[in-house]
């Protein structure tokens, strides 16, 4: 019998006629796949680690057997291969649940090729991870080679309603551009359009990194050059541009010709289009990211006699599938404001959790340079996704907001959930408890309290089909008990989008302008909760700086008496707690009392009282050391994802190991770019300078004796992983088929963090290719070891998963 072994590229690929195979592949550039097999109900994927899949686990473990009509799959009691026939549109689909379609492709020669799969969620080509075009969108092309015979893809879905395109491009160009998802700004009359910023997908479709591409733009007769970054061999990378669009004074559509130069020889041409609007008009503003260096964009609604300072600021967050320029399309002009509209990285992106949450925030500080609003009259709002979008952030940043207003909003990913899953509930035993307190930071009905510090304005169509009103009852309910000042309205007969009253309501503008947000010094009860010090911290002058306990819940309220002199008040799960003393005169003697004891502090210039808890006492002391956890850095694997990351793969091991490295680097790369409309930097161990990037978290892929990088980074890591062992602190597992994932904080930097994908062994590295860590709000502890039976034994195959303590050094496992 045939054995399929992930380690090698050694594929098959043919269901079907071999002969129509054959000629399809020579006597075309293209090839549609008409033939399948599918395997339904193989699997289970959500926002945890936790994950079950049967096929997962063969790749991994090197069994996987060629897929036959008929024949089942170990691990998986019902789950049989069938046939399915490609419909006349070209798609398999139909009433199948999640699975995987696996198809086949005769190749008389090695060759390389495009690779193009609409609707599933990753590939596995060659036995190779490559990313998933899991929403269709249909413009995810992926540089494969191809071997000599038969060839392999298994595409994992969830669920075949949509169906499944899936296409091969032969005989293309070695590097191309793409221009189908393009990120490009309008030209805004009267606004300095000298240096517009533009973004394209190069495909580099050869076995050599390119590293002297440049970016050629004319427009009007302008041209820019721009350098590319170095692109890996293949692989994807969408890139930035420059546009010179400074002389133009009409409206209109204008061509703008790109050239892509290697050394100084064209090798494509592609044509984009640009709008030149009035600065009067919806328009689309691009920016270099501060998350990855990408090129971004925000939608804008601007006010209606062109804005001056001191007025509002709407930040509407978009529901899902939906473009940010056409959130802001949805609303008219506003005489007293401009709403702008974030991406949230994608039109599905991050559900606004995690990257998401980062983008909104990024955009709203561009937005505040940008208009100069009044800081009193912020306001926030959006749609379905958007909805929660709207429940999340507000709750999230607490104090920053005159009012917020979710419309056709679920609270929860625990309560609702996506194409990704649901965040799992009630967990059964205490390690499972410590894997999903990574999610904590999600579950906005454990942070409601901080609702109270800015009005809410639910609206809600009585008809919603696509997320039913009871979540609004829900909140309505909840807020109900607490808070002072929020208003609900049930649209009568209104469903999920019921025109553009669904968000541009008129009583809710007019609730938004009765609001300002309460200053600081006037705001004497503060009840504000946070699960991430390095999210959110602080509502107005209360701060949580440390937890007891990382990424549980931490609550605190105080009650202040200027005129008395006092604050008192609770906490839960606070190591270190701020209270910023500004408002009260200097030299005064206040009076504390937290937590039932009794304190006095004299209030000296210092602007804020840090108090510490030890041994259940409160005691006054110094801000804490900004190397340890709080607010600059907390932990969680993912948290080094969020500065500019680069992924550094290791070349120091055999030669399956550092296949798999590269391949590992390479698929995260694509999947945060289809995921996040982002960039990464795919760079080697050998290549690898810790000065050159002083200022990045960095993503390790091997371990101690396949990456070069290992011992500049992770020397003083407390946990430590070879070919054979993870060691943790004095306890070591030795076992050749762990995988792991952690962070440890970067030691030259007290803000930077280094995220490790690693394993002792083959069998434990491959484990790692199938897990969903860009999944928006997934959770992911500061470190969690598995062993490659992850797949079928789930909660029994975690070996250790936890958190660090404040100073980053491991708890006991006793």
């Amino acid at each position: 019998m045939k054995i399929f072994c992930p380690l090698f590229l050694k594929v098959f690929f043919s269901l079907g006629l071999l002969f129509l195979a054959l000629s399809a592949a020579y006597s075309q550039d293209s090839y549609n796949f008409t033939n399948a097999l599918y395997l339904e109900n193989a699997h289970r994927y959500g926002r945890e680690v936790l994950f079950e899949d049967p096929v997962a686990f063969q790749l991994a473990d090197g069994t996987f057997q060629k897929p036959e009509e008929g024949k089942g799959i170990a691990g998986s009691v019902d789950a049989v291969w069938k046939t399915i026939q490609a419909e006349e549109d070209g798609k398999f689909k139909g009433r199948i649940r999640s699975g995987y379609l696996y198809l086949t492709y005769q190749s008389e020669k090695k060759q390389h090729a495009l690779l193009k799969v609409s609707g599933s969620s990753m590939l596995y080509v060659n036995g190779i991870p490559r990313a998933g075009d899991i929403y269709g969108d249909g413009w995810l092309y992926l540089p494969i080679a191809l071997g000599s015979g038969e060839n392999e893809i298994l595409a994992r879905f969830n669920g075949l309603w949509s169906g499944i395109a899936a296409e091969l491009l032969l005989d293309q160009k070695p590097v191309l551009m793409k221009v189908a998802d393009a990120t490009l700004p309008d030209i805004v009359l009267g606004q300095d359009n000298e240096t517009l910023l533009g973004a394209v997908v190069v495909i580099n479709n050869t076995s050599k990194p390119i590293s002297n591409a440049n970016m050629e733009a004319r427009l009007n007769g302008k041209l820019v050059r721009t350098p590319l970054p170095t692109i890996p061999p293949m692989t994807i990378r969408k890139v930035g541009f420059k546009i010179n669009a400074g002389e133009l004074s009409e409206t209109g559509e204008y061509a703008c010709s790109l050239d892509l130069l290697l050394g100084n020889k064209v090798v494509d041409n592609q044509e984009v289009s640009l709008d030149a609007r009035e600065s009067t008009e919806h328009y689309k503003q691009t920016f270099v990211s501060e998350i990855d260096g990408s090129i971004q964009y925000y939608g804008v609604a601007p006010q209606t006699d062109g804005g001056s300072p001191g007025s509002a600021l709407f930040l509407s967050v978009h529901g899902a599938g939906v473009e940010a320029i056409g959130q802001a399309r949805a609303y008219q002009q506003k005489d007293w404001g401009t709403l702008v509209a974030p991406t949230n990285r994608r039109p599905r992106g991050f559900n606004w959790e995690d990257w998401g949450r980062i983008d909104a925030m990024e955009v709203l500080d561009l937005a505040m340079e940008k208009f100069q609003p009044d800081p009193s009259r912020i306001y926030l709002t959006g749609h379905s996704m958007g909805g929660h979008g709207t429940w999340y952030l507000g709750a999230t940043f607490a104090g920053k907001w005159a009012a917020i207003a979710p419309c056709a909003g679920y609270p929860t990913l625990m309560g609702y959930g996506s194409a990704d899953g649901k965040i799992p509930e009630n967990p059964e035993s205490e390690l499972e408890k410590t894997l999903l307190q990574a999610s904590n930071p999600s579950n906005t009905i454990e942070l409601a309290k901080n609702y109270s510090s800015a009005g809410v304005y639910i609206h809600h169509g009585d008809n919603d089909r696509v997320v039913s009103v009871n979540y609004a009852r829900q909140m309505r309910g909840i807020l109900a008990a607490f808070h002072p000042d929020f208003s609900y309205y049930e649209y009568p007969g209104g469903s999920h989008w019921f025109g553009s009253e669904s968000v541009d309501w008129a009583p809710l503008f007019d609730y938004f302008k009765w609001h300002s947000r309460t200053p600081d010094s006037l705001t004497h009860s503060i009840d504000f909760a946070t699960a991430n010090t390095a999210v959110s911290s602080n509502n107005k002058w209360l701060h949580i700086l440390q937890q007891e306990q990382s990424l549980a819940y931490s609550r605190a309220h105080l009650e202040r008496d200027r005129e008395g002199l006092k604050i008192s008040g609770t906490t839960e799960n606070i190591a270190v707690l701020g209270i910023d003393t500004r408002d009260f005169n200097s030299g005064a003697r206040i009076s504390l009392e937290i937590d039932g004891q009794e304190l006095v502090w004299e209030n000296q210039n210092a602007s804020t009282l840090y108090l510490h808890k030890n041994n259940n006492s409160w005691i006054p002391g110094p801000k804490p050391d900004s190397s340890a956890k709080g607010v600059l850095r907390n932990g969680t694997f993912k948290e080094p994802f969020n500065h500019r990351m680069i992924f550094v793969y290791g070349t120091a091991g055999n030669k399956a190991e550092n296949e798999w490295a590269y391949n590992k680097a390479r698929f995260d790369a694509e999947s945060w770019y289809y995921r996040g409309n982002g960039a990464v930097d795919i760079v080697s161990d050998r290549e690898f300078d810790l000065d050159k990037y002083a200022d990045r978290g960095i993503i390790i892929y091997g371990n101690g004796d396949t990456n070069r990088a290992w011992k500049p980074l992770l020397d003083q890591s407390p946990i430590q992983v070879t070919r054979n062992a993870v060691t943790m602190g004095s306890e070591v597992l030795s076992q050749d088929d762990l995988g792991t994932y952690f962070m440890v904080p970067r030691k030259d930097n007290n803000k930077l963090g280094v995220a490790v994908v690693s394993g002792t062994g083959l069998k434990g590295l491959h484990t790692a290719n199938a897990n969903q860590y860009f999944t928006g709000g997934s959770g992911f502890p500061d470190f969690v070891i598995f062993s490659s039976e992850l797949p079928v034994k789930g909660i029994d195959a975690i070996k250790a998963a936890g958190f660090y303590r404040n100073d980053w050094t491991l708890h006991s496992r006793e």
